[in-house]
Order: structure tokens, then sequence, then C-alpha cells
């Protein structure tokens, strides 16, 4: 349970931290201050960077996770044909002893496979939820108003979260796919090989396998994410401001 939370609270630092300083940056460079609103184009590529650095930290705690979860039960979140004697006995005892199986097996290499599809994922998907939460949060400010009331940050930041998992939910079983590649019999040699063979198999329903759950669990999470996110950004600027 600890390294779950751990886990999350890690990847959301360093997501919502590079989205911060990425903006900070590009408001900064072309205007000379961060408090010139930045461009709708500015958020995106703010966005994609988050993205970016988000998917180095969280690809090998969720290759890990992926690894343990279907090392005996392949069917709940593995969708692919099941792996020759994955039901025999469970591989790993734990997730240190899982990150150090990979290492001594595949290398470092190993816990970061299908950091491609992770990428292919995250970086587009990330610059699209923080501008939609974005273009959500100003249809939902009434006009005139700069202050934001918590209820539009948590509408704005749950609907940033559906779009995120519509785009994203194709590629992220892709991703699951090809991280479970390596305990067995390897069947994909990369990305578009793992998206043709899926799809020659089991038909373009394939790519959205899991959507409707991770919407209806996208909605009150981002929404609750959001409104955190906001509340610490400004409790800081008036703790800045006040020395």
């Amino acid at each position: 349970m600890a390294l779950p939370i751990l886990s999350v609270s890690l990847c959301s630092s360093v997501c919502f931290g590079t989205y911060r300083n990425c903006l900070h940056y590009l408001c900064t460079l072309p205007h000379g201050s961060s408090e010139v609103k930045p461009s709708r184009f500015d958020v995106f590529v703010a966005g994609c960077s988050a993205g970016t650095a988000e998917a180095m930290v969280f690809a090998p705690i969720d290759l890990i996770k992926i690894r343990q979860q279907n090392q005996t039960h392949p069917h709940n979140t593995y969708h692919g044909p099941a792996t020759v004697g994955l039901l025999s006995k469970a591989k790993y005892r734990g997730p240190i002893h899982c990150m150090m199986t990979v290492l001594n097996e595949e290398g470092i290499c190993g816990l970061y496979r299908g950091i491609t599809a992770l990428w292919l994922r995250d970086i587009p998907c990330f610059g699209l939820y923080f501008l939609s939460y974005s273009i959500f949060t100003e249809w939902l400010t009434p006009q005139g108003q700069d202050s934001r009331g918590w209820s539009s940050k948590l509408l704005a930041g749950g609907w940033a979260g559906v779009t995120y998992w519509v785009l994203a939910t194709p590629m992220d079983v892709m991703k699951s796919r090809m991280q479970m590649d390596g305990m067995g019999q390897r069947r994909y040699t990369g990305v578009l090989n793992c998206i043709t063979k899926s799809f020659k198999r089991e038909g373009i329903r394939v790519f959205f396998k899991g959507l409707t759950l991770n919407c209806l669990r996208a909605f009150p999470v981002n929404g609750v994410t959001f409104v955190t996110y906001e509340t610490i950004l400004e409790l800081l600027k008036k703790t800045t401001l006040k020395e």
C-alpha cells in the first residue's frame, strides 16, 4: 500500500512541477514576466514537457506494478494471450524483488520496457490534458472574474482527466502488453508490431479496453488533483508575497 501512494505522489510532483516550471519559463522568456497569461500553445508545450519527465519516473514503477499484478492472474489487467507457465507459480515476492529480478534478467533497459508506448501516450496526452483544463476553466469562469471557485476547478479537472483517458487508453493497452512481454516468450518486436498483432487478433475494440472504467475513475481523481494543485499554488504565492 505504501509503494503505490509514494509512487503516485512522486509522479504527480514531477508532472506538475515540470509543467509549472516550464510554463514559467515560456512566459518569462518572451515577455520578461511570469505573470503574463500563457498562450494555449505554451500550455500545450508545458504539458508535453510534463508528460516526458513523468514517463521517465513512472515507467519503472508501472512495469513493476504490471508484472506483479499479472504474474498469477493475467486476465485481470492483461488482455493478451496467456504467457506460458505464468499461472504455475508467483515469480516475484514483492516490488523490490521484482525490480531486482528484472534488473538481473533484462538489465536496466528491462525496467523501461514499453517506454516508447508510454511516451507516445503521455507526451501528447499530457499536453492536451493541461490544455483542456485551461480551456474548461475559462468556460466555467464567469465573465469578468479572474478567481475560480473550487467547483469550477473540480469540474474542469474532472473533464480534463476524462479527455486524457479517452485519448490515452489505446496506447495504454499497448504499453501494458509490452511491459508484460518480458515475463515469458517475447511476442512483440516493438510498438508498431504490438499494435498490428493486437488489431489483427482482436479488432479495433482492443484499443478501448478499460476505457469506461478509466473515465469513471478519472473524473473524481483529477478533479480533486487540480483543486489540490491550485489551492497549494495559491498558498505558496501568498506565502512568497508576505516574505
